[in-house]
């Protein structure tokens, strides 16, 4: 080493130093790569991506080969540096050439490298993924050896880098993900995914239709009077039942009863053919799994049954995708038909209506913890069957009993601009 002229010294002290933001940037590169973007890009045929993703799938190897490439020449140019500063003053020249030294790595063998890759890591990563693959298979014996011994220190702590989880995103990161999307997904496709992500915490009880508004076809009638529901009917499936609704024999396609009367072949016996049997769905099934259940059985329509058979309402495969695609109508007073906007603000609601259907169009911070339709809980709410007239206040929203019906609330009127929050005075 002294007889190299300080020149040569400086020009390996600079090349070492372009090593070390080399092995810097690049190990942050391939750290902060997009996972999901990587795959994507491997799948489409990148070879950058390929090596980066399989020098990814084993990241101890990997960071063993950075690190003792980065430690090794950090050591080399620290010696360097030493012998430079001897040469040029001597023993006393050692602490200041270390502080520079120290200074020159962070800078620019550190935190410059680093950054520049955190905010273009493909860019850093997929050139040296060419470098690292090949320099791993000569190095991979002494790489081994490293990890071995790194991972017994880390099995001492109770640490087991085999037990690493891996990189599947939960359903909340999966939703964090799509809501921080940006540009990339318009708002509504945004809306559209997350809607998908919550029909797990959604059920069949809260889209039905419940029992006391199904209609449907008696078979007792005579044909003429069916007929003439059917073509009156805006639906294209009937419920058929004998007597009751307590006796439901299945559905009928109108277009299917339409045909066969047009073809002459329509009497008793062949309408009875043409129904086909009720598909009943348990009371409480997610909504993520009933659409997998219709899929399968190849209906569009079911009854939803409690635990002892009795049907409690109807669902369709419409109001299932109208959890994942939203309502049509542009107002959302027009999108709930039992919601009647007044010109003072308020709005008259039918008894009947969905608390979930009203939380999700008009917005309005209702409780869903107990009963499912408005009526249900104005009278949870008073413990008693209310009677005209009757005011009361539910989650700070004024609401006015106008008409009760059957020992029901028929309509109610509710004013969400006069809503009182706890912080409110008075």
């Amino acid at each position: 080493m002294n007889d190299l002229p300080l020149g040569a010294l400086f020009g390996a002290l600079v090349f070492l130093l372009i090593l070390s933001a080399c092995f810097s940037g690049s190990e942050t590169a391939l750290m902060t790569l997009n996972r999901y973007r990587l795959r994507h890009l491997a799948e489409d045929g990148n070879p950058g991506a390929r090596l980066a993703e399989r020098l990814l799938s084993k990241p101890d190897r990997l960071i063993g080969l950075i690190l003792l490439g980065n430690n090794f020449v950090n050591i080399l140019a620290s010696s360097l540096a030493t012998i430079i500063a001897i040469r040029l003053g001597g023993e006393g020249a050692i602490p200041l050439a270390a502080g520079l030294l120290t200074l020159v790595i962070l800078v620019f063998s550190e935190v410059a490298p680093k950054t520049l890759a955190a905010l273009h890591p493909e860019r850093l990563a997929f050139p040296a993924s060419w470098v690292y693959t090949p320099l791993l298979r000569v190095t991979f014996p002494l790489v081994w050896l490293v990890n071995l011994m790194a991972n017994a220190v880390l099995r001492l702590l109770g640490i087991y880098p085999e037990d690493a989880e891996g990189n599947a995103l939960s359903r909340e990161e999966l939703r964090t993900v799509v809501n921080e999307a940006g540009a990339m997904i318009p708002k509504r496709h945004q809306k559209m995914l997350v809607n998908i992500l919550d029909l797990e915490n959604v059920t069949v009880d809260d889209i039905m239709v419940p029992r006391n508004e199904l209609d449907g076809v008696d078979l007792d009638n005579p044909v003429d009077v069916i007929l003439e529901q059917l073509e009156q009917t805006p639906y294209t499936r009937l419920l058929v039942y004998r007597g009751s609704i307590d006796n439901i024999v299945g559905f009928l396609h109108a277009r299917r009863v339409m045909q066969a009367q047009l073809d002459g072949e329509l009497d008793r016996t062949a309408l009875e053919g043409l129904i086909r049997e009720p598909y009943y769905v348990p009371k409480g099934t997610p909504l993520n799994r009933q659409l997998l259940n219709f899929q399968r059985k190849r209906r569009r329509t079911g009854l939803v049954v409690d635990e002892y058979g009795d049907v409690q309402g109807l669902v369709t495969m419409a109001d299932l995708l109208e959890e994942i695609v939203g309502e049509f109508a542009t107002d959302p007073a027009d999108s709930i038909a039992d919601v009647l906007p007044q010109d003072d603000g308020s709005f008259l609601v039918d008894g009947s209506a969905s608390l979930r259907e009203l939380i999700k169009t008009m917005h309005w911070d209702l409780p869903t913890d107990g009963p499912k339709t408005f009526n249900g809980m104005i009278v949870e709410h008073l413990e008693s069957l209310p009677e005209t007239g009757t005011s009361l206040m539910v989650s700070g929203y004024p609401i006015d009993v106008v008409q009760t019906q059957d020992n029901a609330v028929k309509t109610a009127r509710i004013r969400p601009a006069e809503r009182r929050t706890p912080d409110d005075s008075g």
